[in-house]
C-alpha cells in the first residue's frame, strides 16, 4: 500500500505547467462536444445532440474535474461533479431507450 501511496505523491507533484496542459486538455476535450453536436446536426440538418456529445461531456468533465481538485477549486469541483452525475445519466437514459427500441431477437 506504501508504494501504491508514493506512486500517487510522484504523480501530485507534477510541475505546474503540465498540470495546466492537463487542464487545457480537458477543456478542449470539453468544448470538442459542440464541435461533434454542430456537425452531426448539419448533417441531418436538424438539432442533434449524438451519444458522442455525452462521452466528450463526460471525458472533458472528468479531465477538468481532476484539474479542479489539483488547483482545489471548490466552487469548479462542484461544477465538474454535478456535471459528470448529469452526462452519465444521461447515457443511462439513452441505453434504456436503445434497449426498449430495439426489437426482440
Amino acid at each position: 500500500m506504501s508504494a501504491l501511496l508514493q506512486q500517487l505523491a510522484a504523480w501530485l507533484s507534477v510541475p505546474d505547467h503540465l498540470w495546466e496542459l492537463f487542464g487545457y486538455g480537458g477543456q478542449a476535450l470539453f468544448a470538442g462536444r459542440f464541435l461533434v453536436q454542430w456537425i452531426v446536426s448539419e448533417k441531418q440538418q436538424k438539432s442533434v445532440i449524438p451519444i458522442y456529445f455525452w462521452f466528450f461531456s463526460i471525458g472533458g468533465g472528468i479531465v477538468l474535474l481532476i484539474y479542479a481538485i489539483h488547483i482545489r477549486s471548490n466552487v469548479f469541483i462542484l461544477g465538474q461533479a454535478t456535471g459528470l452525475f448529469i452526462y452519465t445519466r444521461n447515457l443511462m437514459l439513452l441505453s434504456k431507450e436503445k434497449k426498449r427500441t430495439e426489437p426482440a431477437s
